[in-house]
Formats: structure tokens, sequence, C-alpha cells
């Protein structure tokens, strides 16, 4: 066990110190997905009403196609020169591979998420009170399986030519329970209801959550090895 939190807190500096010094996915990821927030609220902007009712979508299509984009990018960084090689090598257990690379990843998903969300909550109307907090604790809990499927799927699209088109082909149909959940938990809120109302979809995202986690813990080594 202390080998496998050394060998995932190693993955994990390894990516935030990069992150730190690059500003890679932090950038590109967080652009995309305020153009695709902006540009949606542009185009679908009818009235308060209207507004309030999309926002719950908005949200979640910026996040998860800005996700995407962080998961591939994080992994594109270990094909330059094979480094991918390199990081199987390493004296640690895969598994510490996939849930160091997941644990960054998902910081850095989650740190662009909460710029969209309040961004959202601007461009549609939406009260910045209880509602916005209930929010942002169901975006944590769909992207989370979000990010623990995606980086499984990433990894494997490293030696794949065709691979940013193979992640999102694959990811987006496996994650659909996750995201239909937080959708519709996402809108209950943003409509009024208190958080405890949406306890049976909260739960659908918690199930989510363990099933992509173990998923990718048990599948990585098998899937990564040559």
């Amino acid at each position: 066990m202390n080998r496998m939190l050394r060998g995932t807190w190693a993955i994990l500096e390894k990516e935030l110190r990069v992150e730190v010094r690059t500003k890679e996915i932090l950038v590109t990821a967080g652009l995309f997905g305020l153009l695709v927030t902006v540009l949606t609220s542009l185009a679908f902007f009818l009235d308060d009403a209207t507004a309030r009712r999309l926002a719950p979508g908005v949200l979640w299509v910026g996040a998860s196609f800005a996700g995407v984009l962080a998961m591939g990018r994080s992994w594109a960084r270990e094909r330059e020169a094979d480094a991918i090689r390199g990081l199987l090598l390493a004296p640690v257990p895969r598994a510490a591979i996939y849930l160091g690379k997941m644990v960054g990843t998902w910081v850095f998903v989650m740190a662009i998420d909460f710029v969209l969300l309040p961004v959202v909550a601007i461009l549609f109307r939406v009260e910045l009170g209880a509602e916005l907090l209930s929010a942002a604790v169901i975006l944590v809990l769909g992207m989370t399986g979000y990010v623990a499927m995606g980086t499984l799927f990433a990894a494997m699209s490293v030696r794949t030519r065709a691979r940013d088109l193979m992640l999102s082909v694959v990811l987006f149909p496996l994650s659909s329970p996750g995201l239909v959940a937080g959708v519709v938990a996402t809108r209950e809120v943003l409509g009024g209801a208190p958080l405890v109302e949406t306890l049976e979809w909260l739960r659908i995202l918690l199930a989510f959550d363990l099933v992509a986690i173990v998923s990718g813990l048990v599948l990585f080594e098998p899937l990564m090895s040559d």
C-alpha cells in the first residue's frame, strides 16, 4: 500500500509540476470550454426562463468537451519521445500510474469547471446562491467518474493514430449514465429544488464513479501491457 501511495504521489507531483511550468492543459482546455459556453449562450439565449432551463446542458457540454481535451493532452505528453515506455518501466505499480494521472487530470478539469460554472450562471441569468453550490457538488461527482473512465481510454489511445477520435467515440457512450444523471440533477437544483431531492441521481453518480475508478485500476495494467 505504501508503494502504491508513493507511486501515485510521484506521478501526481510530476503532472502538477509540468502543468505549473507549461500551463498547457489549463489554457487550451479552459479556453475551449469558455468558447463553447459563450457561443452556446449566444445561439440559444431567448429569455430568462428559457435560459435557466438551458444552463445545465450548456454547463455539462462545456465541461465534458474541455475534459476530453484535457485528458487527451495529458497523455499526449507521454507520447512525445516515447515517454510512455519509460513511464511504464518505472518501479511503481501500474495502478499507481493510472491513479496519479487520473487525479492530476481531475484537478485540472475541476479547476476549469469551477470557472465555467459562474460564467454559465452569469450568461444564463442563474442566481449565484445556494443553487450554484449544489450544482458544484453535482459537477464534482459527475466529472470524477468521467475523468476516471476517460483517463483509461486516453492511455489506450496513446499508441493509436486516430487517438483523439477514438477517445471521443468510445468515451461519450460509455460515460453517458454519469453525464445524463449529472445534467438532470443540475437541472433540478438550478430549478429551485434542494440537493436532497436529487438523491436518486446522486446515487447513480456515486455508483458510476465507483465503477469507473475500480475498472480503471483493474484494467489499466492488462490494457497497457505490450
